[in-house]
């Protein structure tokens, strides 16, 4: 079982990426890595958060935080929340603590507790550093 995408399929990272974008005024992941451009294909999703992270900075903006929520039954994601806090905080630059990563179900409801897929949502909070944008 796993998830399927044109990059990585990397759903948190990828609504990461959406809640930068968003608080930047661009459009989303797939206007800006879109799907039918082969060199995506594969792509790793923390690579994409790299590269929108360096053009919210060239904007003038700074990330203070992300939090995260990945909605899932299985498989269980507790084991793996450690190192993916991590993974964003580093790509991030900032200490673990200012990333949060949280996993929940739905109870066997919807498409996600059928396992059909997982849904992830993301809130950053980024600050205006005074550069132009």
């Amino acid at each position: 079982m796993g998830l399927s995408g044109h990059s990585d399929a990397d759903v948190l990272t990828h609504a990461v990426i959406d809640a930068v974008l968003g608080a930047i005024g661009e459009g989303d992941i797939g206007t800006l890595f879109p799907d039918d451009d082969a060199k995506y294909s594969g792509v790793s999703s923390v690579l994409l958060l790299a590269e929108v992270l360096d053009i919210s900075s060239a904007r003038g903006y700074a990330i203070i935080n992300i939090d995260t929520v990945l909605v899932c039954d299985k498989p269980k994601l507790s084991p793996y929340i450690g190192a993916i806090k991590e993974a964003l905080s580093k790509t991030a630059g900032l200490s673990p603590e200012r990333v949060g990563v949280k996993a929940t179900s739905t109870e066997g409801m919807g498409f996600t507790g059928r396992g059909e897929g997982i849904a992830a949502y993301a809130v950053v909070l980024l600050k205006e550093n005074g550069k132009p944008g």
